[in-house]
């Protein structure tokens, strides 16, 4: 194993910017770590159009961690933030991930510093997080990066699937979805039997 910063065992890592050939490897990683049992609220929220979203959108603040092979195996996700009528510029930390089987590495660090020196380069006043209150590990890792003054936000959720509206959409999308299919089928039917039209009138000749 390579040293790195004169750091054993560490990998010799190139931090850049996310690219449009990456948005399956973040996204794949994504998978790993926010899984529905562990971590529901991160679950929920990641899927691949908050990562094209932010792509598209923030591409400066997306950065990834690739090995000397070219593999994707870390992520940092941030976007900036001002309010109305405030001169204070934010940057939002909201996704940082690393494969399991390169944790413990300084990774998730190096991306952190380097996103902070792009928020920075931006004019931001402060950089925000915001992670699971059981995630003890993020919260550790982040306080030993100068991230303090937690303060608690409660998410709370309410299940559509018995909503009478819910069911009016479902079923609705059902038909049309039936509608689709028959219009197709219906389709293929006519062509085959221009085809068939067409072969007879050659015999005919």
């Amino acid at each position: 194993m390579k040293k790195l910063n004169g750091v054993p065992g560490a990998l010799e890592l190139r931090i850049r910017e996310m690219g449009l050939e990456d948005l399956r490897e973040v996204f794949q990683i994504g998978q790993e770590l926010f899984t529905a049992e562990k971590w529901p609220t991160l679950y929920r929220a990641w899927d691949e159009y908050e990562i094209t979203e932010l792509y598209g959108r923030d591409g400066e603040f997306c950065l990834v961690a690739e090995t000397e092979r070219g593999r994707v195996v870390a992520f940092a996700l941030g976007t900036m933030m001002q309010k109305p009528q405030s001169a204070w510029r934010y940057g939002w930390l909201l996704w940082l991930g690393v494969s399991p089987r390169y944790a413990g590495r300084g990774i998730g660090a190096r991306l952190v510093n380097q996103l902070t020196e792009r928020f920075i380069e931006h004019d931001a006043r402060m950089i925000l997080v915001d992670t699971d209150e059981d995630n003890t590990e993020a919260l550790e890792f982040f306080a030993t990066q100068g991230f303090g003054h937690a303060v608690r936000h409660v998410y709370i959720s309410k299940n559509l699937a018995k909503h009478p509206r819910y069911r009016e959409w479902q079923a609705a999308k059902r038909r049309a979805i039936s509608r689709d299919r028959k219009r197709v089928l219906m389709s293929r039917v006519v062509r085959g039997r221009d085809a068939m039209a067409k072969l007879h009138v050659g015999k005919g000749r």
